[in-house]
Order: structure tokens, then C-alpha cells, then sequence
């Protein structure tokens, strides 16, 4: 199974930009599709972003299309979420997620999960 760890959380002010990043061991993210999720407090989880392994689609939720970016570097077996723009309203906890789905449509397709990164911006 694949194990993975997020980084690049942290405190910023609205309008700024962070990049996270998922480390993968175990397995190859270019044989997963990955997503990212986040959840902010009193909130379920909430999709963001995905690039699946067919044909490496990326989908993104409306929220943040146009803001956020997810890419995957195959050789440093790491997934990325660019994050410019950034509102309060991003303030989350932010998962990485693999699937081995060609086309993961929901949570429960993704069946390994990071430990989360915290984001938090500012007014």
C-alpha cells in the first residue's frame, strides 16, 4: 500500500499563495490517482482536487477552479496543490488521497489517506 505524507501547510494572508506537497512511498503515485480534500472546523469533508491516472485528467471543485493547481512529478514520486489566491474560506485541513481507480468520483474511492496539512488564511 501506498503511504503518504503532506507538507507546505501554514498561516497566510488572504490573496497569498502556498504550494503543498505529498510525499509517497511504498508504491508510484504515476499507478494512483491522487486527490487532495480538505475540512475545515464544523465542516465534512470536502473534495478539492484530482488527477486521475487515465490519461491524467484533473478535476477540480468549483470553489477553487482557477485558483488551484494539482500536478503530479512522477520522478520524485510526489503530487502537488498550487494554491494561489487564497481566501479565508480555504482555511481547512488538506488530505492527500490515492486511488487506484481510473476515475475516482467520490471520498470512498480513495483508499489511502496522509495525516493532513493544516492551511490557515487570514483576513
Amino acid at each position: 500500500q501506498v503511504q503518504l505524507v503532506e507538507s507546505g501547510g501554514g498561516l497566510v494572508q488572504a490573496g497569498g499563495s502556498l504550494r503543498l506537497s505529498c510525499a509517497a512511498s511504498g508504491r508510484t503515485v504515476s499507478s494512483y490517482s491522487m486527490g487532495w480534500f480538505r475540512q475545515a472546523p464544523g465542516n465534512e469533508r470536502e473534495f478539492v482536487a484530482a488527477i486521475w491516472r487515465s490519461a491524467d485528467i484533473t478535476r477540480y471543485a468549483d470553489s477553487v477552479k482557477g485558483r488551484f493547481t494539482i500536478s503530479r512529478d512522477n520522478a520524485k514520486n510526489t503530487v502537488y496543490l498550487r494554491m494561489n489566491s487564497l481566501k479565508p474560506e480555504d482555511t481547512a485541513v488538506y488530505y492527500c488521497a490515492a486511488s487506484r481507480a481510473l476515475v475516482p468520483s467520490v471520498a470512498a474511492d480513495f483508499g489511502s489517506w496522509g495525516q493532513g496539512t493544516q492551511v490557515t488564511v487570514s483576513s
